[in-house]
């Protein structure tokens, strides 16, 4: 083979791993963007239950009431009681309500939990909006320590108006406490769970 020949040849190979390596980039690429993208996704619209968040309740409430549940869940290797501190609340669409949650630390030792939380319906997701919460926010509690933990949030009047959401008079919150962010995503509770948006003020210990 000459070296015109050879030549040819390397150039050739060259380009076909430089296509294959830009290839393998890219579905990697996607594959690491997916989640974030799923979850702009479900901020956006509302989907699977994910409330919305970043918007500040209207000057205005509308006259449609509601009834806002609070559930709680506990994943079982998380030494915590989880519970809300009020069954349930009402408040006129567009009026900003608001809830606490309890944990206390049942073990002999420090334990470190993390939430993740959505609405049902899921057809509610859009129009319900929180303010300030503790979701995907790491609370580390002393054995047998105590935390209040605070949500702020309020519902769209264009739920009212909604043929698919108008009929509608009670929304359920429901947050589940896992031992950490992996364990939340082996579970599946991330695929409706929505973004962290911080607390107004900090855990009340007792």
């Amino acid at each position: 083979m000459d070296a015109d020949r050879r030549a040819q040849l390397a150039r050739r190979n060259r380009r076909v791993a430089s296509g294959a390596f830009a290839t393998v980039a890219l579905m990697v690429g996607v594959s690491f963007a997916a989640v974030p993208l799923y979850d702009w996704f479900c901020r956006v619209t509302g989907f699977g239950g994910t409330p919305m968040i970043g918007q500040q309740a209207p000057a205005t409430p509308g006259d449609f009431v509601v009834t806002v549940r609070f559930n709680a869940n506990t994943q079982p290797q998380l030494p915590w009681r989880f519970e809300p501190a009020q069954p349930s609340v009402q408040l006129r669409v567009g009026e900003e309500g608001m809830g606490f949650y309890t944990a206390r630390n049942l073990s002999d030792r420090p334990a470190t939990g993390i939430s993740t939380y959505n609405v049902t319906p899921e057809v509610v997701g859009k129009y319900f909006h929180k303010v300030a919460c503790f979701c995907f926010e790491e609370q580390t509690l002393a054995p047998g320590q105590q935390v209040d933990m605070p949500l702020a949030f309020w519902v769209d009047p264009r739920i009212a108006t909604d043929p698919n959401t108008r009929g509608i008079r009670t929304i359920t919150v429901n947050y589940t406490f896992h031992r950490s962010l992996h364990d939340a995503e082996r579970s599946g509770a991330l695929a409706n769970a929505g973004p962290h948006v911080g607390r107004r003020e900090a855990p009340e210990t007792r």
